[in-house]
């Protein structure tokens, strides 16, 4: 029997990847097919399975890709191809969404559907903005309301007349071009002009912007500010309280867009605490790991894995190959039995505790260097050391360790190579929109980001924003490339990476401080 199609209307949230919600995410990582708008962030189609079909059917102001009859067969043609078809949607489907009619139409030609709400806008861009729609000693009341209705229709679907003066909150969506009517229809109402008011752009996100005043001079306000749509108008005395709850523009690395290089899978990590800490993380992955074809020489040394004194692991993704590679073999940790393991940083030490493993070595320099320090009084010539690892990776350590007399069988399991995905246009459109700082977590980020922009953008970058690194290896590359490096983290980690962007962007706030003083 052919399997039936099944459509899920999900709702993506308001914006911040963080307000997605858990079930939407299961979803999204099981659909065939993603049919998304305009207003859903790439963070969360990462989340898709990568085998998805992705369709772009976004909706800007008198620019429609697909109308929404089109939308609606669409669902209906995937659905018969007995695919699991996801529509995806900013906010909530059923919140201005349009989600019924698109239920409604996939019901009726005999395919089931299910709803996956998400967190509207109208009440999680107020609250990012240090706005409650509702407060004890201001309203009880707060209303959600199309901003898009059409001035100059004969026969108004909104009773002007009750909300002006009936509700506390008013929360209007996608009202921007209609702010001037949508304001002479409050003061007509009875609204009083005094009444704050304040609209709100990119709600819940590091590029969001605020225009307040009040209903007597927002639309002045709003033009002078060059407040671009889409945005959230929200209109009463609750908008008084902002500059008491604010708290997103608060964080510390708020106003800070911050380019992260590392690979689509690691970059999450790097990502999300930026994002945590108030910054715009944008991905801009520049490796991608390969796993090596030839794996013989691994496979070799799982035969004799007792016969090693030594195991060493430079990186996370050593890790999760090696003991992939190790399962598929028909063997468990149990293998590595008797023999002392070294992990270069404490992410990659973190990975193998995971795995039921002890560290016996984590040097408290976190390079090759480090290792080379620290097993300096432990190896003693003859032992065997097995070090899988990258190709391409420096040849120091496994150099150093032959010259204490240590017998080291390398084994290569990946490289870390240009993503295919990764391109100059991309990158440009990125660089057009402004970047306060680069980060490269390892001279294979720096290499082949270089690759991807071009030698000629090095100098221009230098001029115009800050390069981080995570260590000085990394650094070094980075020089060896034209960068002015002017950022190196103290610890060698992704927590040290953080640490020292936020001691740079907290310099930077005192000295424009001291400027203006």
């Amino acid at each position: 029997m052919d399997k039936k199609g099944f459509v899920y209307l999900v709702g993506a949230g308001p914006g911040d990847p963080g307000l997605f919600t858990i079930k939407g995410k299961q979803v999204l990582q099981e659909a065939e097919v993603v049919v998304y708008d305009r207003l859903v962030g790439e963070e969360i189609l990462a989340y898709a399975n990568p085998d998805a079909e992705l369709i772009y059917v976004g909706k800007a102001s008198s620019q429609h890709t697909l109308n929404q009859d089109e939308i609606n067969a669409l669902l209906v043609k995937k659905a018969a191809q007995g695919k699991l078809v996801v529509r995806l949607k900013g906010g909530d489907p059923f919140v201005f969404g349009r989600g019924g009619e698109e239920a409604l139409y996939v019901r009726e030609n005999g395919f089931d559907f299910a709803v996956i709400p998400g967190i509207t806008s109208a009440i999680a861009v107020p609250a990012y903005a240090g706005i409650p729609v509702t407060h004890r000693e201001a309203t009880s009341s707060f209303a959600v309301i199309t901003g898009h209705e059409r001035p100059g229709k004969e026969i108004s679907s909104i009773n002007w007349a009750q909300i002006s003066t009936g509700i506390g909150t008013l929360v209007f969506l996608m009202g921007v071009e209609n702010l001037e009517y949508i304001v002479t229809q409050l003061v007509t109402n009875g609204r009083s002009p005094q009444t704050p008011v304040a609209l709100i752009r990119n709600g819940t996100r590091a590029d969001q912007e605020v225009v307040s005043g009040t209903l007597e001079d927002i639309v002045e306000r709003v033009v002078r500010a060059d407040l671009q749509p889409p945005a959230i108008i929200v209109v009463g005395d609750t908008v008084n309280l902002r500059q008491s709850l604010m708290w997103l523009e608060n964080k510390p690395l708020w106003g800070q867009r911050i380019l992260v290089t590392r690979s689509r899978t690691q970059a999450s990590v790097l990502a999300e605490k930026i994002r945590q800490l108030g910054g715009k993380a944008i991905e801009f992955p520049t490796i991608e790991i390969k796993e090596e074809v030839d794996l013989k020489n691994l496979y070799q040394s799982f035969e004799s894995l007792g016969e090693y004194d030594w195991l060493i692991f430079t990186s996370t993704n050593a890790v999760d190959i090696f003991f992939k590679k190790l399962r598929g073999q028909g063997r468990d940790i149990r293998s590595l039995s008797g023999l002392k393991i070294c992990a270069i940083g404490p992410a990659t030490a973190a990975n193998l505790e995971n795995r039921g493993l002890v560290i016996d070595i984590i040097p408290e320099e976190y390079k090759a260097e480090g290792i080379i320090e620290k097993l300096g009084n432990l190896i003693t010539p003859g032992q065997k050391v097995l070090l899988p690892r990258a190709r391409g990776a420096r040849e120091i350590l496994p150099q150093s360790l032959r010259e204490m007399g240590a017998q080291v069988d390398e084994c290569y399991l990946y490289q870390a190579v240009i993503p295919k995905s990764a391109n100059r246009a991309d990158w440009d459109e990125m660089f057009n929109a402004g970047l306060d700082y680069i980060t490269f977590t390892s001279s294979s980020t720096v290499t082949n980001f270089v690759n991807i922009i071009g030698q000629e953008q090095v100098q221009i970058l230098n001029r115009q924003t800050k390069i981080s690194c995570i260590g000085p290896i990394t650094a070094k590359t980075a020089q060896e490339n034209g960068f002015n490096v002017d950022i190196t983290a103290e610890k060698y980690t992704i927590d040290g990476l953080v640490d020292a962007l936020l001691r740079d962007v907290d310099a930077n706030k005192k000295k424009a401080q001291l400027k203006k003083e």
